[in-house]
């Protein structure tokens, strides 16, 4: 059987732009109910705040107002959390070749997946409002598998759950450090999206005589696959 899997987030679609307008958004509204910090000050501190708790930690306003008012304040965390959700709902875009990519490779016969660093409902969710959930045939969150990306566990799981040999499948992401060399460890060839590689990911490759397809866009795939 023949499989291939995706990464989610800037992969498929463009996290990075809606997740910044969207704190930006949550912040603004913040300030206005009370929070006495300016904009760019608070934004630093919500940025911080998402570095050393990992951006699928689920209480950053919370964490957010403990540090600025030394307890949280359940109105202001509630303004945020509805406002960013919002704001990131009405900005959640698949990449214009996503769909027409998913398509063609189900029509040529693969097997899809998804491997992703995250709590499980949430991938769920976004897949499901992107509308692309019916496409995949497994979907193996770093929080089920018990580890992340690109730790051989979750990869191995993932197999094991489609039903498929490493040699057999690709591994589709934007990250090298996670997407690209989990998949490389475990047997499976790998494809670098919408990323470039950096002068130490190339020397890596070279040294282990390993040929990457680095492509700009989704739509490339239907090229080599």
């Amino acid at each position: 059987m023949k499989a291939v899997f995706f990464d989610i987030d800037d992969t498929l679609y463009d996290t990075s732009g809606f997740a910044a307008l969207a704190r930006r958004a949550a912040i603004n509204v913040m300030i206005d109910a009370g929070l006495p910090l300016e904009s760019d000050e608070a934004y630093k501190l919500l940025r911080e705040i998402i570095k050393e708790k990992g951006s699928n930690y689920d209480k950053h306003f919370n964490v957010l107002t403990k540090r600025v008012f030394g307890e949280e304040k359940p109105r202001l965390i509630a303004l945020g959390m509805i406002t960013y959700h919002n704001v990131k709902f009405a900005l959640l875009r698949l990449f214009p070749e996503t769909m027409s990519t998913l398509i063609y490779l189900k029509s040529q016969g693969y097997h899809l997946g998804v491997i992703s660093n995250g709590i499980t409902i949430k991938q769920w969710e976004k897949l499901i409002r992107l509308g692309l959930h019916h496409f995949f045939d497994e979907i193996i969150t770093s929080e089920e598998a018990g580890a992340e990306k690109p730790d051989e566990i979750i990869f191995k799981q993932a197999l094991d759950r489609m039903g498929c040999k490493a040699g057999n499948s690709i591994m589709i992401g934007n990250k090298f450090s996670e997407d690209i060399k989990g998949a490389l460890n475990v047997g499976m060839e790998a494809i670098l999206v919408n990323s470039e590689l950096t002068e130490e990911e190339r020397i890596y490759l070279e040294e282990k005589k390993i040929k990457l397809e680095v492509l700009p866009n989704l739509q490339n795939i239907k090229k080599i696959l």
